[in-house]
């Protein structure tokens, strides 16, 4: 039985060129499947892609546009054909993709996100041509295979953000060996690279947080970062650092500023550097093929469905706290959000709030 309404609402971008003063709307959401479910937004964390996007650095998106990928509510609808064993009442969170075909080689590798149907939880256009719609809004509608519970001792707030930042950022450390005995570098403490810290140091790695000035330095450590590289005033770290990391995870919010002439060699033979970063659509990167010997580049997606799991097991049983700033959302709250974010005013994460009082009442 149905407790969804027939249409949502949701704090939406109408124009990029305004996309600081977003509004309240009401729309259709996309058509009932039998393995969809409605979930109830009680929160939904403030990711980079959200300011990508709604400003228009990845396009022109459909409209309304409403963005938000890192959510958490309860279900309140299931499909006739649901498997997942997911009940009304659940909570659950739901991250940057809303639908795979789940049926091809990269999906039964638990490789979701790198699937070629899939559908981004906003701002995709589905088969029907529907353009999928996020988290800043009331209630949200996907396949059933993209919400995950959430253990009952992470707080919805600091749940949020891991769904689309904390996987980011856990998504490479696992798939590369972050472990006992390895010397991990996060460049890059920002909303993502700060996550990446926690999680590396709590997989048992020997953590180096990485940044461009030491205005981060006691933030770092307190995160559990065993070392900090202040990279703009330490000009020979490079050298000082030289055979140095297993990996480096860069979280930067563009690869312009990156020397990948210098990095590669502090890595040791055999060494990853894996960036997560997701910039304009025209940016580049430029280096020496001399400075790949012994040393591999690559860029990670998200993490697929398994891998949250995993994430949200390794936070739930260490009891890891990530920096979070709430938000209530509302037209206000948002502008308010993304002013901040342009301006990099987070430390080191939002996490919009109090949807009862915006939708609800």
């Amino acid at each position: 039985m149905s407790t969804s309404p027939a249409k949502f609402q949701g704090i939406a971008i109408l124009d990029h060129k305004d996309w600081k003063n977003p509004k309240k709307v009401e729309y259709e959401p996309k058509k009932f499947l039998d393995h969809d479910i409605d979930i109830k937004i009680e929160c939904c964390g403030v990711c980079g892609s959200d300011i990508h996007t709604a400003s228009g650095h990845w396009g022109d998106i459909t409209k309304p546009l409403v963005v938000g990928h890192e959510i958490i509510g309860t279900v309140v609808r299931l499909g006739d054909k649901c498997t997942s064993g997911l009940k009304l009442g659940d909570r659950v969170g739901v991250g940057a993709q809303a639908f795979s075909c789940l049926e091809c080689g990269r999906c039964k590798s638990d490789n979701e996100p790198y699937c070629t149907k899939s559908v981004w939880t906003y701002s995709t256009n589905y088969e029907d041509g529907y353009n999928s719609k996020g988290g800043y809004a009331d209630y949200i509608r996907l396949h059933e295979h993209f919400a995950i519970p959430i253990p009952e001792n992470i707080p919805s707030h600091l749940a949020a953000p891991l769904m689309c930042g904390g996987i980011t950022a856990f998504s490479p450390l696992l798939r590369n060996g972050c472990g006992r005995g390895k010397k991990v570098g996060i460049m890059g403490i920002g909303g993502i690279g700060h996550m990446a810290l926690i999680f590396a140091k709590a997989m048992g790695a020997e953590v180096y947080a990485i940044s461009r000035t030491s205005a981060k330095k006691d933030d770092s450590i307190k995160m559990g970062a065993d070392h900090f590289i202040a990279t703009k005033e330490e000009p020979d770290w490079a050298t000082k650092y030289f055979d140095t990391f297993d990996l480096i995870v860069v979280c930067s919010n563009s690869l312009t500023d990156i020397n990948f002439d210098v990095v590669p060699r502090t890595m040791k033979v055999g060494g990853k550097i894996v960036s997560i970063c997701a910039p304009e659509q025209n940016e580049v990167i430029n280096l020496k093929p001399f400075g790949l010997l012994g040393v591999s580049i690559s860029n990670s997606a998200l993490g697929g469905i398994n891998e949250i799991k995993q994430m949200l097991d390794l936070v739930s049983k260490k009891d890891l706290k990530i920096w979070v700033e709430t938000v209530p959302i509302s037209e206000k709250g948002v502008k308010e959000v993304f002013e901040r974010m342009d301006m990099g005013d987070v430390r080191y994460r939002f996490t919009l709030t109090d949807y009862d009082k915006e939708f609800f009442t």
